[in-house]
């Protein structure tokens, strides 16, 4: 069995994964992180994904399931939350039980999943959290988070808005995801942080619609009935951003408002196309994780790593109608 030599070696094969990515460094407690590992092994990895149905979601489960298969030595199972807490425990368990090598969770909610994954790090099974975190100390209570800083690609949509979108000002509104998740409140307090850069842009509305395009359509419809004047609107997320301009298009308001999603995601449905012929203003790119989750599970697995980075940042891209056009053809 070989142990993982150095840090620098650690550091040196996730900088291989993570391209750009943002290393945060901070170490886990320095004990051997799974008993049995080596190259020579085979290795089943669990994924509790939130819900497959959402385009992001997908998209996840793409990227994580190309790296995977790039290892032979893993195999890699994916359960679909459903976005249901008590679908996503029962799978988490499901794991623990068939004594799974390693286990990546997006969880739906923090605070109810936070005690499954506290039983599987109990169980000596490594958990690396991808996009959400649960409630605790990544490298304490679970071995690692990947994912974007939700708060920081909600401030630069924030500061686009207040420099590029609305230098002279006006009313802005924000749909926000989920609340009882993680990114809702970091992308909906990063954005109201990233406008203030312009006394003159004001936050009239902000609502919940739980990362769903009906949702968001109903509520901007609401808004911009209450506050006529909004000129732009920041989704949380790119489906939401699809239903504030379905919204925006019944109040024969498309010309007025500005639409700013967040995921950027490719193919015919997501945000690049809809920033490149015009439906949009922005969106932010919200890094999957994917590729950087199997190389840390290779660090753990295949290296024997006694220790991992803790906080893996994967920084954003900003696509606009600079860039959006290129961005579709690779």
């Amino acid at each position: 069995m070989r142990r993982a030599s150095t840090k620098s070696r650690l550091w040196s094969n996730l900088m291989l994964g993570a391209g750009t990515a943002a290393l945060v460094a901070g170490a886990a407690q320095a004990a051997p992180l799974v008993k049995e590992c080596g190259k020579t092994g085979e290795f089943v990895i669990g994924f509790s994904q939130a819900n497959n149905a959402e385009p992001y979601r997908q998209h996840v489960n793409d990227q994580l399931t190309a790296a995977a298969k790039k290892v032979p030595q893993f195999k890699l199972q994916i359960a679909d939350g459903a976005g249901n807490v008590n679908t996503q425990t029962s799978q988490m368990d499901n794991f623990i039980t068939q004594k799974v090598d390693l286990i990546l969770i997006s969880p739906f909610e923090a605070a109810p999943l936070t005690p499954v994954v506290a039983r599987a790090m109990k169980a000596g099974i490594p958990v690396i959290e991808l996009d959400r975190k649960t409630v605790g100390e990544p490298g304490k209570d679970y071995t690692a988070f990947i994912g974007g800083d939700n708060f920081k690609i909600a401030e630069e949509a924030g500061k686009y808005v207040a420099d590029k979108l609305l230098p002279q000002g006006g009313e802005v509104a924000v749909l926000q995801g989920l609340p009882s998740s993680t990114p809702a409140v970091e992308r909906l307090n990063g954005f109201k942080s990233g406008v203030k850069d312009n006394p003159k842009v004001q936050v009239v509305a902000e609502q919940a619609a739980d990362w769903l395009p009906d949702k968001a359509q109903t509520a901007f419809a609401a808004m911009l009935q209450a506050h006529p004047n909004i000129k732009a609107v920041y989704a949380s997320n790119d489906m939401m951003a699809a239903g504030a301009r379905l919204a925006a298009k019944g109040a024969g308001k498309l010309d007025q408002v500005k639409i700013l999603g967040t995921d950027g995601l490719p193919g015919p449905a997501g945000g690049i196309r809809a920033v490149a012929e015009g439906e949009w203003a922005a969106t932010f790119t919200y890094p999957t994780g994917g590729p950087e989750a199997i190389e840390m599970a290779k660090s753990i697995l295949l290296d024997c790593a006694e220790k991992v980075p803790t906080v893996v940042t994967v920084p954003t891209t900003a696509i606009t109608p600079d860039n959006a056009k290129q961005l579709m053809q690779n």
